[in-house]
């Protein structure tokens, strides 16, 4: 199962979500980009991931070009700016989808309070990629049962 994850800097949700991802199962191929890449992965988004064990402190923001002649069973958009400039692959993609997420880096208050939403904003991808996972991943290992009723 090869999975691409997008967003436009490549520096918060879309690493996260690759985080949560490759540790719900590390059989998986999973990969993050942007549209638009920025020099370095959040520092806060790699803090709130190691709260929960999950290192993401060696990633770092790559250019969706990269991918785009690649084959893909999922491209997936986790805002909206990557959302609406998703390039063209020329590879084959089975499945397109979108769940959009605020951006944590945007908001604006004290240490306390970003952090706080950057959990929040964490939580929420972590629910929507285990539910991914489980409705969409795991039920293509399920065996085909050949039993006539």
């Amino acid at each position: 199962m090869k999975i691409l994850i997008l967003c436009t800097g490549n520096s918060c949700r879309s690493q996260i979500a690759q985080g949560f991802m490759l540790s719900f199962d590390n059989t998986l191929k999973v990969f993050s980009a942007g549209t638009e890449p920025t020099e370095k992965i959040n520092e806060k988004a790699v803090a709130v991931m190691k709260e929960l064990g999950i290192d993401i402190s060696s990633a770092y923001p790559k250019n969706v070009k990269q991918y785009t002649n690649e084959e893909w069973d999922y491209v997936i958009t986790v805002c909206g700016g990557a959302n609406e400039n998703c390039p063209v692959f020329a590879g084959k993609v089975k499945h397109r989808l979108h769940f959009g997420f605020e951006d944590p880096a945007a908001v604006i208050g004290d240490t306390e309070y970003q952090m706080g939403e950057f959990r929040r904003i964490r939580d929420d991808i972590k629910n929507k990629f285990f539910s991914f996972y489980i409705k969409e991943i795991k039920k293509q290992e399920l065996p085909k049962c050949s039993c006539e009723d």
